[in-house]
């Protein structure tokens, strides 16, 4: 017999499978798609589980992406000491920051991501040469996954590679939902010094890459400080590399639980073909699976519940992206759907800015793994992979892998 479920169930809820959102979710959705939560600090925000209602919360204006706003639900103790600064616009309203993103959109068009696709693959290519010539099994996380983006990142920005174990490494306790607010802090303000050096290099001496047209263009010319680039610095390095390993390693991983669609992809790998599979991918393994969160600024309705001003707001995606009334039979990876409905990129006006580089990365490093390395298997078993249960963004520690 299924109990009942709580008035006010503890987000974030636990997974019963680690490919599978939490069972909870499924019953939210269900039976109450607009449902309270109890948080880590016993605070309480309304959790949003529907497609069309998560899709409509995220374009409403009526709803604040900004963390200084009254009743924003904050995930962590972590999150609560150490929130994003103002050039961190994906956590700004309206006008500041559509401003902000203006002054990045011409860098992350379709076209302008497409030149990058040599860029992309020769570092794929070096990527898979080195981990085939190495020992095995192999962690494709630490060998392909992460290197990968992070080195396509760090070309774009004008981030120096060789620091990259610096900001990986305060990076991942900026994510872990478990650290502590002073270890958070510390993480932060490491980055964010480390940045400021980097930034006034670009100032004094600009360089071909994408800081350096941001310093000459707004820095020198008073549209922005040194501060506020530093902010953008921080947002687009980390979401800009981490995001995309996440989904690279959970990618991977569920392919290769399913041997016969892996076989497919293998037999047609066309630019179509992957695209369609990247977007199941995406919709299948949503790894922004305890968010975003939202305050709200007015009082709206949703779904027949009255959610008042200086309330917060839980917008599941992961749970938006297993709707059945969008995606039937949603439990099922299935390449061949027709997926582009998802929400993996969130929505709205703080739709990813760089999901087209997101989209080129894991067309690319699927496409080669798949064809410089078929035989690609797990070297264990699903239950012994560390899964990333308490992270800010899912995904897994390590993926052991032959060939």
């Amino acid at each position: 017999m299924t109990e009942p479920l709580a008035d006010a169930p503890g987000y974030p809820m636990t997974r019963s499978h680690p490919l599978a959102p939490p069972p909870a979710l499924d019953r939210l959705r269900a039976e109450r798609p607009v449902c309270p939560v109890t948080l880590w600090d016993g605070s309480r925000a309304w959790l949003v589980t529907r497609h069309a209602d998560v899709r409509a919360l995220l374009g409403d204006p009526r709803l604040s992406a900004d963390p200084r706003s009254p009743g924003y639900p904050s995930l962590s103790p972590g999150r609560a000491a150490a929130p994003d600064r103002e050039g961190a616009f994906n956590h700004l309203d309206s006008p500041r920051h559509g401003s902000y993103r203006r002054m990045l959109s011409s860098e992350f068009t379709i076209r302008a991501v497409a030149r990058l696709r040599p860029l992309v693959q020769e570092i794929v290519d070096a990527a898979v040469k080195e981990m085939a010539a190495g020992p095995q099994p192999a962690d494709l996380v630490t060998a392909f996954a992460l290197p990968v983006p992070s080195r396509v990142i760090s070309a774009l920005l004008g981030v120096p590679y060789e620091d990259h174990a610096f900001f990986q490494t305060r990076t991942a306790l900026r994510m872990d939902l478990r650290a502590t607010p002073e270890a958070v802090r510390r993480a932060n303000d490491e980055i964010i010094r480390y940045l400021h050096r980097l930034v006034a290099r670009k100032i004094a001496a600009p360089e071909d890459d994408l800081l350096s047209r941001m310093a000459v263009r707004y820095v020198r010319t008073g549209r922005l400080t040194p501060d506020v680039l530093v902010d953008i610095a921080r947002l687009l390095l980390v979401n800009g590399y981490e995001t995309t390993a996440n989904m690279i390693g959970l990618g991977v991983l569920v392919l290769l639980g399913e041997p016969d669609q892996w076989a497919g992809l293998r037999a047609d790998p066309s630019p179509r073909r992957m695209a369609a599979a990247v977007d199941e991918l995406l919709r299948h393994q949503t790894i922004v699976h305890i968010a975003p969160t939202r305050a709200v600024l007015q009082d709206l309705e949703i779904r027949g519940q009255t959610v008042t001003a200086g309330e917060g707001v839980i917008t599941s995606l992961a749970a938006a992206n297993w709707d059945p009334e969008v995606f039937p039979d949603p439990h099922r990876l299935d390449v061949t759907r027709d997926a582009r409905r998802h929400l993996a990129f969130g929505h709205g006006v703080h739709h990813c800015l760089g999901h087209p580089l997101a989209r080129l990365e894991l067309e690319v490093a699927l496409t080669t793994l798949l064809r410089r390395l078929p035989d690609l298997a797990l070297a264990v078993a699903v239950a012994d992979v560390p899964f990333k249960h308490d992270g800010g963004l899912y995904g897994v520690h390590r993926l052991p892998v032959t060939w």
